[in-house]
């Protein structure tokens, strides 16, 4: 397939703010880790322009160029002349799920670039390669076993929320804290039954209180396990605020409220000096669909 040199195709793919649920999919003595991502209007592009030269390096490190080597070997396929180029919305390190979204942005253009179907088979393939992952590959909610690449249930669009959160100092080794999360789930696989029932019901009414209500549980267990400094003030200062609910990053770095309706410039100060007196910046963005 031939095409003029200066042609740009791309690939565009959201992140995550954390999760709705971490937590294993049903009580046991062998949990698997299921996650409910919460989808952010926040994104990774990748982009291919036609030249004359050589394919460039893609420059988004080592999993997307595997992710690229990988596609290519699938189909029997070599890259165009041409150079890659990227840009991203997504903090690394925190949990908005950005080496995923690199990923999955990486083979959306080269499904593009190769007028090829969006094969999701395909970039479960290339993802259970590479990396435990987020479901941000289909866009919509979904129950998913991140570590077994399977989508258990997907749950729709019409759950969208408003957030007001912050990032908190550091980072975590998903890698390193799996086994203790899989204790940590072990001995509370009842209460954890228990919040994904809720959620699931929530999603299927169509109901983003009761959504908020069990993100906030799944964000209580979380802090048993890896906690959030700044979650008991959050906690305690949610009705104030009017939030219907506090979600986190349960292996990441982020944390903050979940609200109905879009926030007023009041609102936005308030929330803003609260989270300065906690000695964070505050960001604003809507997550989810609705």
């Amino acid at each position: 397939m031939r095409h003029p040199p200066g042609r740009t195709v791309s690939g565009v793919c959201h992140g995550t703010l954390g999760e709705l649920y971490q937590g294993p999919l049903r009580a046991g003595q062998e949990p698997d880790i299921a996650v409910v991502s919460f989808p952010v209007d926040r994104h990774s592009w990748v982009y291919f322009t036609h030249g004359t030269d050589p394919p460039s390096p893609l420059p988004l490190g080592e999993k997307a160029a595997t992710a690229a080597r990988l596609f290519l070997e699938h189909y029997g396929l070599t890259l165009p002349p041409g150079r890659w180029s990227a840009h991203s919305d997504l903090r690394v390190g925190v949990g908005m799920a950005s080496s995923t979204a690199d990923i999955v942005a990486t083979l959306r253009c080269l499904f593009r670039l190769f007028a090829l179907p969006y094969d999701t088979d395909v970039v479960l393939g290339v993802l259970a390669a590479i990396e435990r992952a987020d479901s941000v590959f289909v866009d919509e909610f979904a129950l998913y076993l991140s570590g077994r690449h399977r989508v258990i249930r997907r749950l729709g669009t019409e759950i969208g929320f408003h957030t007001a959160y912050i990032t908190e100092p550091g980072t975590v080794d998903t890698a390193a804290v799996t086994g203790l999360l899989l204790e940590h789930y072990r001995r509370h696989g009842e209460e954890y039954e228990r919040c994904l029932t809720d959620l699931l019901k929530g999603f299927a009414s169509g109901d983003p209180a009761a959504v908020a209500r069990a993100a906030t549980a799944s964000a209580a267990l979380s802090q048993r396990v890896l906690p959030k400094a700044a979650f008991d003030s959050m906690l305690a200062h949610r009705g104030r605020f009017g939030a219907d609910g506090v979600f986190v990053a349960h292996t990441g770095c982020l944390i903050g409220y979940l609200f109905p309706g879009r926030l007023d410039a009041d609102v936005k100060s308030d929330l803003s000096a609260f989270f300065r007196s906690l000695g964070h910046q505050c960001s604003f963005a809507q997550g989810g669909y609705g």
